[in-house]
C-alpha cells in the first residue's frame, strides 16, 4: 500500500502521533518520560522554533499538537525528535542496535480551527483520563495539561498559546468528557489519515494538498488511540 502524502506547510495546525513498534511500551519509568520531554525542549530551542500547543506522552505512544511557522518546519522538527529519541533511548537502555523503537514514521493530520482545534486539543490532553491512568488531566505529569497548570515558569515556556481561547475555567473544561461524536471523528482522522474539521474544509485540504482521500471510503474498525 502506498504511503499517504505528507503535508508540511507552515501556518497549519497538525495533530501528530507515533507509537511503539508492535505497540510495545516505550515509557516505563520517570527517566524515559523525562528524556522525551528534554528532547522536545531541545528541538524547540535549537532545531526549529516550533509552536507546541499541546502534548501527551502515554506508555506506548504520544500525541503532539503543533503549529509550524514555515514550510518544512514540521518534518525537520519531527525527524530530529524521533531519530534522537530512538538513539538516546537505546543508549540509555544499553540496547544499541536494538532495532526500531517506533512502529514507523510519525503520522500527522491537518486540523481545522475554532471548535475543531479545541476538540483535538482536548482529545490529546484527556488521553490519560480515557486510559484511566489519572483522575484529572493536570495530574498526569507527562503532558501539557500538567505543565500548563502545575509547571514552573521555565517549564511553561515550552508551550505556545492556543489558537482559540479556552472556555472559562480551563481545569473544569478539560476534565469534562468530550462528546463521543468528536472522539469518533478524531479517531477516524487518525485511522484513515485524513484532515479533521468541517466536511467542506477537509475536502478543500485534500484537493489543495493533493492528498489521497479516504474521507468517503469504508474501513475496518481500528484500535483506539
Amino acid at each position: 500500500m502506498p504511503r499517504n502524502e505528507r503535508v508540511d506547510v507552515g501556518g497549519e495546525v497538525y495533530h501528530v502521533i507515533n507509537r511503539g513498534n508492535g505497540r510495545q511500551t516505550i515509557f516505563q519509568n520517570e527517566e524515559d518520560y523525562l528524556l522525551f520531554e528534554s528532547l522536545l525542549e531541545h528541538a524547540k530551542e535549537f532545531i526549529v522554533d516550533m509552536r507546541i500547543i499541546a502534548y501527551t506522552i502515554m506508555p506506548n505512544h504520544w500525541h503532539l499538537v503543533l503549529y509550524p511557522k514555515k514550510d518544512g518546519d514540521l518534518s525537520l522538527f519531527m525527524h530530529w525528535l524521533t531519530t534522537s529519541h530512538t538513539r538516546k533511548h537505546h543508549v540509555m537502555k544499553e540496547n544499541i542496535g536494538g532495532g526500531h523503537l517506533y512502529q514507523g514514521r510519525y503520522k500527522s493530520f491537518l486540523v481545522d480551527t475554532d471548535s475543531y482545534f479545541l476538540s483535538v486539543f482536548k482529545y490529546v490532553e484527556r488521553n490519560p483520563m480515557r486510559a484511566k491512568l489519572t483522575e484529572n488531566c493536570e495530574d498526569w505529569r507527562w503532558g501539557s495539561s500538567w505543565r500548563r497548570s502545575n509547571g514552573s515558569e521555565k517549564e511553561k515556556k515550552l508551550l505556545s498559546s492556543p489558537l482559540v481561547d479556552f472556555p472559562e475555567k480551563y481545569s473544569v473544561w478539560i476534565n469534562k468528557p468530550e462528546k463521543e461524536d468528536d472522539v469518533v471523528k478524531i479517531r477516524n482522522s487518525i485511522n484513515k489519515g485524513v484532515p479533521y474539521g468541517r466536511d467542506i474544509w477537509s475536502m478543500d485540504m485534500v484537493e489543495k494538498y493533493e492528498l489521497s482521500s479516504s474521507l468517503n471510503k469504508p474501513g475496518r474498525p481500528k484500535k483506539k488511540h
